[in-house]
């Protein structure tokens, strides 16, 4: 593969990375009620339905609460996104340095994402959405491992 390849393959896939957490965060943070983007799930490790635990007067300001909490991880997740963004394309990743950085940190990331579904959601439909994100990130990996002899 020549040169100009491997190294978009180095960065567009971490580009669609930091998309796709852009999107997701905009997804908690536009939705009316974002704890139901991952209802079943989230009902399996409560062991009771939305309705039922709404339905206990104690619990009347629950959708308040987990409202602002949804709103400040889609925060948190739309921040992350745009930092590995804003990374690649200031770093263009154009040095050994600057890929293995990224790499280094999105790895991190993705196992403690992998540790937190599979402990507690192993449901959910984002555990599908992981193993694409992991994909997209062992192809940059493997083309930054290649593109090394050209460096």
């Amino acid at each position: 593969m020549n040169p100009k390849t491997l190294h978009n393959l180095t960065w567009i896939p971490l580009m669609l990375i930091g998309l796709l957490a852009v999107c997701l965060g905009l997804a908690w943070l536009i939705t009316r009620e974002p704890w139901l983007l991952d209802k079943s799930a989230n009902e399996i490790l409560l062991g009771t339905t939305y309705t039922a635990l709404f339905a206990a007067p104690v619990n009347a300001h629950l959708p308040d609460y987990l409202t602002l909490t949804y709103r400040f991880f889609g925060w948190w997740v739309l921040s992350i996104g745009l930092l590995i963004m804003t990374f690649v394309q200031v770093t263009r990743m154009g040095t050994r340095l600057a890929r293995n950085s990224i790499h280094i940190v999105v790895f991190i990331v993705l196992v403690g994402i992998y540790i937190i579904e599979y402990l507690f959601i192993p449901t959910s439909p984002f555990v599908w959405l992981t193993h694409g994100l992991s994909g997209l990130l062992l192809l940059s990996i493997f083309a930054a491992y290649k593109l090394k002899a050209y460096d």
